[in-house]
């Protein structure tokens, strides 16, 4: 059918229809045609179609048209509708057969340009979004190495004996173990060491008590012994040794030899002394010590094989010393015998190698061989005559007279060696011989400093100023030297010394800052600044970098030098340098809160004054130099600098409050009073001051005037302030009706002010007139609704008159005006606990630390209310919540305190009262401590840091300090009363 088709005669088809189409001829068909293969029909040729006659086809056919040839045969193309996309069209390559030409490529490279172009519009945008999803992915899935970041920091500070402790991690898998295991097990011994074993066991001692010298037997077997268990005697059964052993066999003795040692026994072998479980483990270890030994001498071998050269490295060979074989006494047998003969392959491969020798030798020295010590550094120094540090070493092994011959032994092979010299020196007795090497040294090594120091140090003041003159003739780039010279000579003869040198080493700020010593110590005060100028011009024409770190640290010198002018000097001219003028404010008080906490005092000082010449209307400027002048300085630097700085800013009421008190505290009540009207009259009306005037004459005691203040202030500036101080005073002095009219009058023109209420109410309250005092908290909280402590007094009040219920509804009024008030909610904790409702409590305290969950006197309740076993983690989750309240700190502290730890429980209180000074309740606790447990020097201590933080705050101290009765208490009577009012019971609830 096929060969029909190719020779275009069809054959005649039968057509259910009459209509048939007409038949067009197209002729022969082309070589290689076979039809229909364009819509995947399929074909064949026979050899009678194509002819022997026919020309194949070359690779050239065009598609449709098979290859007669041998070429191979091409893939058909798949064109169906099952390999066709609406998107991309069909799979195959349509185009595949075709030319790759000049229009290809240059179409090509248009649409590269295109994608680069569409690629490049938003790539700064994408690689943003890319970023941050990496970065979000990041913090949701961080890497292992940051997840141990913070364990990292920590390796940073352990020591050397810590990294040494760390165990080296070891593979305890199943795989491992049975690898282990196979090898142990199955590992062949050679006889050559099982030989080796078997003679070295004479050595050793076994459980079978044959190690005692019984006739004449010295070892387990009494191979190679005196025995004459190695004559030819033996061999012939005779045994005929000293021991008398005239029997054939030697075994059946019974002189003793019945014992359980097994020599009775019909063989011999079954007993103790052969087959014992110690004398396995002994023949073991032998094993091992053996094999260790052969597998080290061969590899000796190996290594000393290479005919011409050395395959020994000797700074491979001591790290090696130094890294595994530790001698650390003698009986340390087998490390000493591998360091032995490592150090002897050293010396022996590379004999010209010092440290091999001094390794050897003190390898001997530390093994108690001290001869052979010497032997062999002496060998070392004969075949190493230029190496000083082996002479040096044979010096110390050996005794004072012998040292003193081998270093003069030294000198002629090496004379020009300063060690040698030096050494030499130290090992005579006597000043004079000391001088006379070293100035026979001199001579030879003229240019070595370290020498000449060493002489000048053995001078007098004068010949020490005359080897100086010619050391820096010599050597005139020392600069030690230099100021040597100068320091010994007068201040005419040092400042031309000083000269000199400046002459020589001209890039030198050393010889500058000691002449400006100089000028400072004979009192010429004025050419100290002029010399320090003069060092920076000069130092920077010669192109020397002028860094002011270093330049200050030369300050900090000069300060401990006493030097404290010259240290003023070199602050003032160089504390500018390399800096921006807009960051020399923020970068000075770097400096001085840097220099501060290292305790440079004079430094600090210079870099304020510094400041305060560039910056002098800056008052915090003025307030910092007036505490770090407090606190380091005296009453009169202080005043000084006060007194200025009320100058450059009148207006700054802190500065003449500050100047104030300290005239007050150094009992100056007259100038205190003084500076206070200067005070007025630079700021008129000013409530601080007004406040400040009153506070000075009731402290002393005058009355009279602190009220004619007070009314003048009410008259003048009129702040609610001062009204509540006029009715402090008036109650204090028992003016109860006066101070029930400045109340009253006061709640009437500052309606808004909460705490001339409550103390109005709590007037009202002391009198006993409770109907009063409920209409005023009522009148207040509408005033005032937003005021957490006039709540507080208001339920106060109730709960003292048994009214839990109206507490309570007050309690929760004031929670719905002010939300999530860690106060309002303790307060109601205690309104149940006080009613008795205890189950009620613990529902109070979860919903509030649900509300407020970072509230730290929250959480210490519930450590304190907590039962015993329950406080350590209770405390554990308010650390969680509440990282840094001074409540919770005091309440672990007392944990501790109860466990009986004093060291963390004071390390705890020191963080409550770090973090919050101003919390009385914690200085009371604190003070509570120390005197339980601490010494009168930390009971003072705490005191006194009491004192200057003066307290205000804390529920148990507000109570004493408020009091009417105590009015006028000092800080430390308050924390006295205080700390006596606190419960017995570290956890109680009661306060």
């Amino acid at each position: 059918h096929a060969g029909a088709v190719a020779r275009g005669r069809e054959r005649p088809r039968r057509s259910m229809s009459t209509y048939s189409a007409p038949r067009t001829n197209f002729g022969q068909p082309p070589p290689g045609y076979v039809a229909g293969v364009g819509r995947g029909a399929v074909g064949f040729t026979t050899r009678s179609d194509i002819g022997p006659a026919r020309p194949a086809p070359g690779a050239d056919a065009p598609p449709g048209f098979a290859s007669a040839g041998p070429a191979t045969e091409k893939k058909a193309t798949n064109y169906g509708d099952g390999n066709f996309d609406k998107f991309s069209g069909f799979n195959e390559n349509l185009f595949g057969g075709g030319k790759y030409d000049k229009e290809d490529l240059e179409a090509d490279k248009v649409y590269a340009a295109i994608d680069r172009r569409m690629d490049s519009k938003r790539k700064v945008r994408r690689e943003e979004r890319v970023k941050k999803e990496i970065e979000e992915y990041r913090k949701k899935r961080p890497k292992i190495q940051e997840q141990f970041r913070d364990l990292k920091r920590g390796l940073g500070d352990l020591s050397e004996a810590d990294w040494e402790s760390i165990p080296e991690p070891l593979d305890y898998s199943r795989r491992s173990r049975k690898k282990v295991s196979r090898i142990q097990t199955f590992t062949p011994v050679p006889d050559k060491i099982l030989r080796q074993a078997g003679l070295g066991a004479g050595a050793t001692q076994y459980a079978s008590g044959m190690s005692t010298p019984v006739s004449g037997m010295m070892t387990p077997a009494g191979w190679s012994t005196p025995t004459g268990f190695m004559t030819p005697g033996a061999r012939s059964g005779g045994w005929a040794t000293p021991a008398g052993w005239q029997t054939p066999s030697g075994i059946g003795l019974r002189q003793g030899w019945s014992t359980p040692a097994g020599y009775a026994t019909p063989a011999g072998y079954m007993t103790p002394g052969y087959a014992t479980p110690g004398a396995g483990r002994k023949d073991l270890t032998q094993l091992g010590r053996a094999r260790d030994k052969m597998l080290g001498i061969k590899l000796d071998r190996v290594a000393d094989s290479v005919t011409g050269q050395t395959v020994i490295d000797p700074k491979g060979y001591l790290t090696d010393l130094n890294s595994s074989v530790r001698v650390q006494s003698s009986s340390d047998l087998q490390d000493i015998k591998k360091a032995r003969l490592l150090l002897k392959s050293v010396i022996t491969t590379n004999p010209k190698h010092g440290p091999g020798w001094i390794a050897a030798a003190r390898l001997e020295q530390e093994t108690g061989k001290l001869i052979a010590a010497r032997n062999l550094i002496m060998k070392g120094c004969e075949t190493c005559p230029k190496n000083e540090d082996v002479w040096l070493e044979a010096a110390k092994m050996h005794s004072k007279e012998n040292g003193k011959a081998i270093l003069a032994k030294a000198i002629r092979f090496i004379p020009t060696s300063k060690k040698v010299w030096l050494a030499a020196c130290k090992f005579e007795e006597t000043i004079e011989a000391k001088k006379a090497v070293l100035r026979r040294a001199l001579e030879l090594i003229p240019h070595s400093i370290d020498l000449w120091k060493a002489a000048v140090e053995l001078e007098n003041p004068d010949d020490a100023r005359v080897m100086l003159t010619r050391a820096v003739e010599l050597i005139p780039t020392s600069v030690e030297l230099w100021v040597a010279l100068a320091r010994l000579e007068t201040y005419k003869n040092a400042r031309k010394v000083l000269n000199r040198a400046r002459k020589a080493i001209p890039t030198e700020p050393q010889i500058w800052i000691t002449a400006a010593k100089l000028e400072e110590a004979n009192g010429n005060i004025r050419n100290v600044e002029t010399i320090i100028s003069k060092a920076v011009t000069s130092l920077a024409a010669h192109q020397v970098v002028i860094d002011r770190d270093s330049w200050l640290q030369e300050a900090e010198k000069a300060e401990k030098g006493n030097s404290k002018i010259t240290c003023q000097a070199i602050v003032r001219t160089t504390l500018g340098i390399g800096i921006d003028p807009q960051d020399y404010k923020n970068t000075w008080l770097n400096d001085a809160e840097h220099y501060q906490s290292r305790g440079s005092v004079e430094t600090t000082r210079a870099i304020y004054a510094h400041l305060l010449t560039k910056y002098s209307s800056k008052r915090k400027i003025w307030e910092k130099a007036s505490q770090f002048e407090r606190q380091f300085g005296d009453s009169n630097s202080l005043d000084a600098l006060l007194k200025k700085a009320v100058q450059y800013c009148p207006k700054a009421e802190v500065l003449w409050l500050m100047w104030a008190k300290e005239k007050w505290v150094s009992g100056d009540v007259d100038g205190a009073r003084g500076i206070l009207k200067q005070a007025f009259a630079a700021n008129t009306d000013s409530e601080d001051v007004w406040v400040a005037a009153v506070k000075l004459e009731v402290e002393t005691k005058e009355f009279t005037r602190a009220r004619a203040l007070l009314s003048k202030a009410r008259q003048r500036a009129g702040t609610e302030r001062i009204w509540m101080k006029s009715a402090i005073l008036e109650r204090r002095l028992g003016n109860m009706t006066e101070c029930q009219k400045l109340l009253e009058a006061g709640t009437h023109r500052y309606p808004d002010f909460d705490k001339m209420w409550m103390m109005l109410g709590q007037l009202h309250a002391d009198q006993k007139d409770v109907g009063t005092a409920r209409k005023v908290y009522r009148q207040a909280v509408k005033k005032c609704p937003k005021s957490t402590a006039l709540w507080l007094c208001y339920a106060d009040l109730e709960i003292s008159s048994r009214q839990f219920s109206k507490a309570r509804s007050l309690l929760e009024t004031a929670r719905m005006k002010i939300p999530k008030d860690a106060e309002l909610w303790l307060a109601a904790i205690q309104v149940e606990e006080r009613a008795g409702m205890k189950k009620v409590v613990k529902q109070v305290m979860a919903k509030a630390l649900q509300e407020c969950p970072a509230a730290g006197i929250l959480w210490a309740y519930a450590i304190a209310s907590d039962p015993g076993p329950a406080r350590k983690s209770r405390s554990y989750d308010a650390l969680k919540r509440c990282s840094d309240d001074p409540h919770v700190f005091v309440a672990v502290a007392k944990l501790f305190w109860l466990d009986g730890k004093q060291r963390k429980a004071r390390n705890w209180f020191n963080r409550a009262i770090t973090v919050n000074p101003n919390l009385g309740d914690a200085w009371a606790w604190f003070y509570r401590f120390e005197k339980d447990h601490g010494r009168k020097s930390k009971i003072a201590r705490v005191l006194k840091k009491c004192i200057e933080a003066e307290p205000t705050h804390g529920r148990r101290w507000c109570r004493v300090s408020k009091a009417v009765d105590n009015s006028g208490l000092k800080t430390e009577a308050i924390l006295k009363k205080v700390e006596e009012k606190l419960p017995t019971d570290l956890f109680s609830t009661n306060t």
